[in-house]
């Protein structure tokens, strides 16, 4: 069979090791691999450029092959299969995942292909490409050993073949693999440091251990997890899936996996997510503490807080006259205490460059490498922020002196600071405005902050924060909503519908069953949903400063189910959940949107909507054990 040129989006798995991460097509092809970290320049990026990207393919011979892919039950090793007449073979994908808290230049793709049924004929190409094929590399052969080396000197890779050896073509090499049962085949590719030699890699023996050992790892981190609701399986997946996206070795996720993966095919939303979003992160440490995931969770606080720190050492020095915003690297490139993102070892700087010599996944140009949008001022994310220290698994343990010292800063900057218009949850580039969510989550920011006071027995400036509190909540509710549409809007003086405030139940903003409330959800069910699907706003009635259209955001549609179990329509809320499972893949993961046909667009697989998936989870699991303790049916609404 052979690859085409760019497989719809959804057509991929995913595995890593825990700090950067590969994906494999539904063909056998590694086509989007970066090292060493997430956010590093590309090694295989034929998703974005199947010309010029760089691929690992391994894909059966037979023209009438079909294939099927799978995971390995409850962990992140990756099967491919390729069916036919003349037999059945497949390909184990995994990522040896060693000591992942160690941040490492060192990382491994281990592929393991072997016939099941009858005699199966694979070919292997291996086309690296490094920094986003920009930087040429030279190529050595020895039998079954291939060496890549950049031009620059800034990457080395090494491929070791299967046994009857690689054959060089141009600067790539290729081999074919003539296999019956019981005779398996491998290949491992390692990326490297610069200068440095790779280790020797395992043969097929030794192949056989790495597996095991993965597996294992996965087996034990996913026995940790507390859920035995009725979406078990969907659960455990978004979980693997969000560990995955977790860098280790500061406990900071990405958004994405990708980068430049298009919103509407041919369109100029093409971003890069390979960051870690304040209000993304943030908002998933509930849902890992709800699973059980302690340790993850107070990892990444503990990255928040010295993101805290950063910021408030940083603004002191620039107040001391020590430079301009940014000058301090962990600090903020926005003289604020916070920025939207960063990368995941705190640095904030990510600026946003165009690879104008890719073309772009089918054609959807420009592709962006970094992302201006760290630049914006977006104010939600203070609420966010202290939204997920106040949801620490020992908030009490971790609250030192010190610490809290820090967050208190923070709410007496935020309290002269929350009344500004910013760009924004959705990050338009169309101006600032004054956004409902924005000051909701300043709203919870205070809510919090006023909360952890009074628990933990800490001082701070309390009256301030109330009153900063108590005057957003009046703000909200006088100019935040709409008496002409019965519902809160997505900013001052619009009549725009915002699906962002679907989490205004969720934060305790708002009673999921009062009527302000409920008349809003009553108002996005007829403008922003369709067949359960919900957009984020309507491009056309608030304009973004971009061109082109988008899909449904399948993190606004689980929090719609969220916020109808909530409202009490839990026969609803369920189908409403169960029809959003069936735009998973195959694999049971999810992009960031859905187009008009069931398709999958954006970055891929996204971190928030699995969160979302699993938010929706645990609140339909609560509607439903309540109406069953009660007797009865859930409520059909």
């Amino acid at each position: 069979m052979t690859p085409g040129p760019y497989p719809p989006i959804a057509d991929h798995g995913i595995i890593g090791d825990l700090q950067t991460v590969a994906l494999v097509s539904a063909e056998g092809v590694v086509d989007w691999l970066c090292s060493p970290r997430f956010d590093s320049p590309s090694v295989f990026g034929a998703l974005l450029d199947h010309e010029r990207g760089g691929r690992f393919g391994v894909t059966a011979d037979a023209s009438d092959a079909v294939t099927r892919q799978i995971y390995l039950p409850g962990t992140a090793v990756l099967v491919t299969r390729f069916l036919s007449t003349e037999g059945i073979g497949e390909v184990l994908d995994f990522m040896p995942v060693d000591h992942p808290e160690q941040a490492t230049d060192r990382h491994r793709v281990i592929r393991l292909v072997r016939a099941l049924r009858g005699r199966m004929r694979f070919t292997l190409d291996c086309s690296p490409r490094f920094d986003y094929g920009r930087d040429p590399h030279r190529l050595e052969v020895d039998g079954r050993t291939a060496r890549f080396r950049s031009a620059t000197g800034d990457g080395h890779l090494q491929l070791l073949g299967p046994v009857h050896g690689l054959t060089r073509d141009g600067e790539d090499v290729r081999a074919v693999l003539d296999l019956a049962p019981g005779r398996p085949a491998a290949a491992v590719f390692t990326l490297s440091a610069p200068g440095a030699e790779p280790p020797p890699a395992a043969y097929e023996q030794g192949v056989h251990r790495e597996l095991d050992a993965v597996r294992s790892y996965w087996h034990r981190w996913t026995s940790r997890c507390t859920y035995r609701g009725r979406w078990r399986e969907v659960v455990t997946r978004s979980a693997i899936t969000l560990k995955l996206l977790m860098y280790a070795p500061t406990g900071a996720p990405v958004a994405a996996a990708t980068m430049g993966l298009p919103e509407q095919i041919g369109g100029e939303r093409n971003w890069d997510y390979r960051y870690t979003w304040i209000r993304d992160a943030s908002l998933s440490v509930r849902a890992l503490l709800d699973l059980g995931y302690a340790a993850e969770a107070d990892a990444y606080r503990l990255w928040l807080g010295e993101r805290l720190v950063a910021g408030h050492e940083g603004a002191r020095a620039e107040a001391a006259g020590g430079g301009t915003p940014g000058n301090v690297r962990r600090g903020t490139v926005t003289g604020e205490p916070l920025q939207v993102m960063y990368r995941v070892d705190g640095d904030p700087h990510l600026p946003e460059e165009t690879l104008p010599h890719w073309e772009g996944y089918r054609g959807s140009a420009p592709v962006r490498a970094g992302n201006a949008a760290a630049d914006q001022l977006q104010l939600d994310i203070y609420g966010e922020a202290v939204y997920a220290l106040a949801q620490a698994s020992d908030t009490a343990g971790h609250a030192g002196y010190d610490s809290w010292r820090y967050l208190a800063a923070l709410l007496d900057w935020l309290s002269d600071h929350w009344d500004r218009p910013d760009e924004g949850i959705w990050e338009t580039r169309g101006g600032r405005q004054d956004f409902t969510y924005s000051r909701l989550m300043c709203w919870v920011a205070f809510e919090r902050g006023v909360r952890m006071a009074a628990d933990l027995a800490r001082p701070g400036d309390v009256a301030r924060w109330t009153a900063a509190r108590d005057a957003i909540f009046e703000q909200v509710m006088e100019r935040g909503y709409s008496t002409r549409r019965q519902a809160f809007v997505q900013h001052y003086g619009s009549e725009v519908l915002d699906a962002s405030l679907l989490l205004m139940p969720r934060v305790g903003f708002a009673a999921a069953r009062e009527p302000r409330w409920l008349s809003t959800l009553r108002a996005m069910e007829a403008e922003l949903v369709t067949d359960s699907l919900v957009h984020r706003y309507d491009p056309s009635a608030a304009p973004d400063g971009l061109r082109g259209s988008e899909g449904t955001f399948s993190l606004c549609s689980f929090l719609y189910v969220s916020a109808l179990a909530g409202a009490g329509h839990v026969d609803r809320a369920r189908y409403a959940f169960e029809k959003m499972l069936t735009y998973a893949n195959h694999v049971g993961l999810f992009a960031e949107e859905i187009g008009p046909t069931g398709e999958q667009l954006g970055n891929f697989p996204q971190a928030f909507t699995h969160l979302a998936l699993i938010m929706a989870a645990l609140t339909l699991d609560e509607a439903l054990d309540a109406a069953e303790s009660e007797g009865g049916t859930a409520p059909h609404g």
